[in-house]
Formats: structure tokens, C-alpha cells, sequence
């Protein structure tokens, strides 16, 4: 079985915006303030409508029988649509499990928008039983099935009410949470010319997500204790034999 867990960080797609807004001429720093400002007067809030997202980075762990692996798509040169391109090329290849955190209310609609932008052809991602009869009964597009595991709906009840953030989650279990960067900082990172902070950032995003599927798996008897402890164990070895700063600071963030 393969296990793909995957977080996206995105910046205001400033190109969208000049073309929503007539905003030609404007650098864009300005374009993004007024698409923050319209975003505001409309809704009370500069959080933008989901297919006003550009994706910068993509980030995942990968657990298959004999790899365990975590790392950002695609080089700092990449532009979005082969970070888009490698994501539905992965599920292509393997047919994983996808795991997220609040995947279906944000991750997944914006790699919707943004393929659909970028003509990125994802076959077997969108198929719901016409190519394959299995996936009729559990694909990647219905919430309820099993091939993507949204954490944060699923441990909600699939209640709005009741969704949590990943950061305190992740801290309430003894798992590091949210380290030097939070989503609302990725515009502000981005136009520093810090996109490898951004890309380290969500690689612990990305981590914090596998801790809690792993206790998850846990709760729900497919994982049992000794072997809860051995994955957790070997992701510990995987980030020391790497030797990266942000994994260093993650593992000694990490208590339990």
C-alpha cells in the first residue's frame, strides 16, 4: 500500500487578479493589496476565494512497503504547473492513499483550479468508475471514500463546527506543530525571495500531518502499538540520516 500525505502553500495568483480586476500597471505587490482589499469589503476577510491561489510549493511524505521519503516537488525552479504536474503524475504512477489536513476544503479544490489551468491531464485521479470498476465504489472525488483521507474532516465527524487546527492538534499530541512560519507569512516569505523557507515550512507542515495519521491508524486498530512505535521510529531515523536544518529543529521539537 502506498501512502501519499501532501500540503500546499500558495500566494495570491496576482496574474488571475489583474485579469479578474483590470488591474494592468500595477506591480504586484499593489495587485495582491487590492485583491486583499476587495476580498475584505466582500467577505470580511483577506483570506481569497480558493481559485485565486497560485501554488508555490508542494510538499509530501510517501510511505510505500519498503520507502519512506519526504521532500518538496519539483526544484526551487519549478514553476506551478510541474508542481502540479509531478502531483497527479505520482497518483498516476502509484494509485496512493492521499492524506491531508482540511485536503478536501482547500489543498484539493486549488490543485483543481490550478490544473485546469494549466491543461494538466490527471486521469486517473478523476476517474470515479468508468475506467477503472473499482472506483466506482472508492475514488479520490466522493468525501466519504477512502483513497483520500482528509484527518481533519474525518476527526471532526464531518462537522465544520467541530474541525480543529492542524497546529493544535499536533501540539496536543506531543508532535512539534506549526515552526517559524505560518501560512498567513507565505505572501510576505515569498517576495523576500525565501521560497526555500517556504518549501522547508511545508515539509514540516507535511510532517506534523503523517504524526497524526500514524495516530490515527493507531486509534482505528489498523496500526497496532509496537508497530506505531517502529514507524515512528523510523521516520525519527529517516530525518536524522538526512541532516537538514528544519528537520533537526523538528525532531527536537518533538516530545512524544
Amino acid at each position: 500500500m502506498h501512502v501519499f500525505v501532501f500540503d500546499i502553500e500558495t500566494i495570491p495568483d496576482v496574474e488571475g487578479g489583474r485579469r479578474l480586476y483590470g488591474l494592468d500597471g500595477l506591480s504586484d505587490e499593489d495587485v495582491a493589496k487590492a485583491m486583499f482589499h476587495l476580498r475584505q469589503q466582500e467577505a470580511g476577510t483577506d483570506f481569497l476565494r480558493l481559485h485565486l491561489h497560485r501554488i508555490v510549493a508542494i510538499s509530501a511524505v510517501f510511505r510505500s512497503a519498503d520507502n519512506l521519503k519526504v521532500w518538496s516537488l519539483g526544484d526551487s525552479e519549478a514553476d506551478e504547473k510541474e508542481l502540479v504536474q509531478r502531483f497527479f503524475d505520482g497518483i498516476e504512477r502509484y494509485t496512493p492513499t492521499l492524506v491531508s489536513w482540511n485536503g478536501g476544503g482547500f489543498d484539493l479544490p486549488v490543485l483543481h483550479y490550478r490544473a485546469l489551468k494549466h491543461a494538466v491531464v490527471a486521469g486517473r485521479y478523476w476517474d470515479s468508475g468508468d475506467g477503472d470498476r473499482e472506483f466506482k465504489w472508492n475514488n479520490y472525488l466522493s468525501r466519504y471514500h477512502a483513497r483520500h483521507t482528509d484527518l481533519m474532516d474525518v476527526l471532526a465527524g464531518y462537522q465544520p463546527r467541530a474541525n480543529a487546527p492542524l497546529d493544535e492538534i499536533a501540539t496536543l499530541l506531543g508532535f512539534p506543530g506549526k515552526m517559524g512560519m505560518s501560512g498567513a507569512k507565505v505572501w510576505d516569505q515569498y517576495q523576500a525571495g525565501n521560497l526555500a523557507g517556504i518549501r522547508d515550512y511545508c515539509e514540516t507542515d507535511v510532517l506534523n500531518t503523517y504524526l497524526v495519521y500514524l495516530r490515527y491508524e493507531l486509534m482505528r486498530g489498523r496500526l497496532m502499538p509496537d508497530a506505531y512505535r517502529a514507524e515512528c521510529d523510523k521516520l525519527r531515523d529517516y530525518l536524522r540520516l538526512e541532516s537538514k536544518p528544519h528537520f533537526d529543529e523538528f525532531l527536537e521539537a518533538w516530545k512524544d
